[in-house]
C-alpha cells in the first residue's frame, strides 16, 4: 500500500528573536506576558524573567505580592504554579498544585491581590453604572 503525502501548506514556522510560532501551538513567552499585563496593577511587581530559559512550552514569571513575598511562577500547557520563593529560582523538589488562571493563583497568595483586584472591579462597575444614567 502505497500513501501520497503532502506537505502540510497551513504550517507555519517562522522564527524571530523573541518569537517562535508553530501553527496553533502557543508560545508560552508571549502568554506569560499577557499574564504579567493583565495582573500587574494588583501586585507590587511582576515581570517575566530573563535569566530564566523560556521556550514554546514553558515561561518564568517572577511576581511580588503586595505583602512584599517574592514567587518564581512556571507556566505551562497545565497553568501556573509556584516553582521558587524568590525571584528566576526554580527549587526542583518543590511540588506545588497547579492553578488553570493566574486569577486562582494569585487570590491564594495574597490578600493583597484580592482586595486591589475587588477594588478594581467595583471602581468599573461604578463607571458603568454611573455611563449608564
Amino acid at each position: 500500500m502505497e500513501i501520497d503525502c503532502q506537505p502540510e501548506e497551513s504550517i507555519v514556522s517562522s522564527f524571530d528573536e523573541d518569537c517562535v510560532q508553530l501553527g496553533d501551538v502557543k508560545d508560552m513567552r508571549l502568554e506569560a506576558e499577557a499574564v504579567v499585563n493583565d495582573v500587574l496593577f494588583a501586585v507590587a511587581e511582576m515581570h517575566v524573567s530573563q535569566s530564566l530559559n523560556s521556550a514554546s512550552d514553558v515561561a518564568y514569571i517572577n511576581v511580588e505580592t503586595r505583602e512584599g513575598n517574592r514567587y518564581c511562577l512556571e507556566l505551562t500547557e497545565a497553568g501556573l504554579r509556584v516553582v521558587g520563593y524568590a525571584f528566576d529560582q526554580v527549587d526542583e523538589d518543590l511540588s506545588t498544585q497547579y492553578h488553570e488562571t493566574v486569577y486562582s493563583l494569585l487570590d491564594t497568595l495574597s490578600p493583597g491581590y484580592r482586595e486591589a483586584f475587588g477594588n478594581a472591579l467595583l471602581q468599573r462597575l461604578e463607571r458603568l453604572k454611573q455611563n449608564g444614567q
